[in-house]
């Protein structure tokens, strides 16, 4: 590998790192054994990946950057390594074996797609364990009184958990701000079965069409519903239309969409 490829681009995102006990924390987090096949997202150098390929059955490595794409094969070599060249947002997860997993310490500004790619995909991975900015993390798994559209979206599909803070200062260059490992987990029963789902989240996006407004507000201008229609939708769901949208748990979302599909929908 030449010096330049070597050198994190800002324009990508990339920190490298290298830490020992973060990277073996990140394959712990996914349970990685030699039965899975694992899809690392951005390997950049390949310490992470080396790591992996000593673990799993197989590793597919996507990354974005030509020139490591390039380099990696000869940075980690391996048998069981196959080395992608693409955006991640673009690959096709359904090439992959059924149950496979992700580990992954990925650019920031990258979370919320990828999750958004992983839910909706026909193949999601059984296990990823992603590296975030711990701030994402954070709000990708809150509760009632700090929830948004991206926490809601995870938890309806994965169950969500948290694993070991990273300090900036483990990385080069160091970010920041400090990371944490974000851990989702496939839902193997659906949260709430029957549910159309496209209907369920046209209901949530409302909801936080105006998130410093109450729900009877949003909903009404997100929904395009005179409020004494959206103020009975709420108490019938046994929610009180004062409440702003960052109070409602998963189940309370699901109740409100429940009425307003059996009121409001043909």
């Amino acid at each position: 590998m030449n010096a330049s490829s070597s050198l994190p681009k800002k324009s990508l995102g990339q920190h490298w790192l290298r830490d020992a006990t973060v990277l073996a924390a990140m394959c712990d987090a996914a349970e990685v054994d030699a039965k899975d096949t694992v899809l690392e997202i951005g390997p950049g150098l390949g310490t992470l990946t080396e790591l992996l390929t000593k673990r799993a059955k197989a590793v597919v490595a996507v990354e974005f950057d030509q020139s490591l794409a390039q380099a990696l094969p000869g940075s980690v070599e391996a048998d069981n390594l196959s080395t992608v060249q693409q955006d991640i947002l673009k690959f096709d997860l359904t090439t992959l074996p059924p149950k496979y997993k992700i580990v992954a310490n990925i650019p920031y500004y990258l979370t919320s797609n990828l999750i958004r790619v992983m839910s909706e995909s026909m193949n999601p991975p059984a296990l990823a364990t992603l590296l975030v900015q711990k701030e994402v993390a954070m709000r990708v798994a809150a509760t009632p009184g700090d929830m948004s559209l991206l926490s809601v979206s995870a938890q309806f599909y994965w169950e969500v958990s948290i694993g070991r803070e990273v300090p900036a200062e483990l990385f080069t260059p160091p970010p920041k701000v400090d990371s944490q490992i974000l851990i989702l987990k496939w839902r193997t029963k659906p949260a709430f079965p029957g549910t159309d789902i496209q209907l369920f989240f046209q209901v949530v996006k409302a909801g936080f069409s105006a998130r410093r407004k109450t729900l009877l507000n949003s909903l009404s201008g997100g929904l395009r519903l005179e409020k004494p229609v959206v103020q009975d939708l709420l108490e019938t769901a046994g929610i009180a239309p004062g409440l702003r949208p960052q109070a409602l748990s998963l189940d309370q979302w699901h109740a409100l969409y429940k009425v307003y599909h059996e009121r409001l929908q043909p």
